[in-house]
């Protein structure tokens, strides 16, 4: 019998938390990373209407090969081959230096599926909501703004596929690049009510 959607959901969130059981965010609060899949796996279900549950389950498990060592065919096995192509088509090859990496991102978001934009899109959300709300305490200013810039060029290659997660990245962006400087963004709180 095969599995409810349920049950395959939270089978990929207990994966995911026991994958990243040890994995912390990098702000000074040094939250655990589970909240991190979490919160773009709830990101694409808005942005699908909850209709893709194989997209939300490949954002619980977007960082898993990348961060975690896991290969794509335990999570074929386990979640299927959409799942694993899709967290895939996501994923930095970490044996290239960061700079080069960055790069890629930005030269292959305008080529990587609809879904797997979708994926991306969340995910810079919530990776540029982290650097306003919580940045790195060893990150400077300038390092802050470098982040949200790169995040930037990323999404602009991701644009045309989700109006709403593209307008909340971009409330998000203006958020966080207020916050670094010490101010706050008034219309991205209130839109956000």
């Amino acid at each position: 019998m095969e599995p409810s959607s349920a049950e395959r959901l939270t089978a990929a969130a207990l994966i995911a938390a026991r994958w990243h059981s040890i994995q912390r965010r990098k702000g000074r609060v040094a939250g655990p990373y589970i909240n991190h899949l979490l919160e773009v796996a709830s990101l694409v279900s808005r942005a699908t209407g909850g209709k893709d549950l194989n997209l939300v389950i490949a954002a619980l498990l977007h960082d898993a090969i990348e961060d975690q060592g896991i290969s794509r065919a335990d999570i074929a096995n386990q979640f299927g081959d959409d799942v694993a192509s899709l967290v895939e088509e996501v994923t930095d090859d970490k044996s290239m230096p960061k700079g080069v990496r960055k790069r890629l991102q930005v030269e292959h978001a305008p080529r990587i599926s609809r879904r797997a934009k979708i994926l991306k899109l969340a995910d810079k959300i919530s990776n540029v909501t982290a650097i306003g709300e919580d940045p790195p305490p060893d990150w400077p200013m300038e390092r802050q703004h470098e982040y949200v810039q790169w995040g930037r060029d990323v999404v602009r290659g991701l644009r045309g596929t989700s109006p709403a997660l593209e307008a909340q990245f971009d409330c998000t962006a203006a958020e966080a690049e207020r916050l670094y400087r010490g101010t706050a963004c008034l219309t991205c709180r209130e839109g956000a009510t």
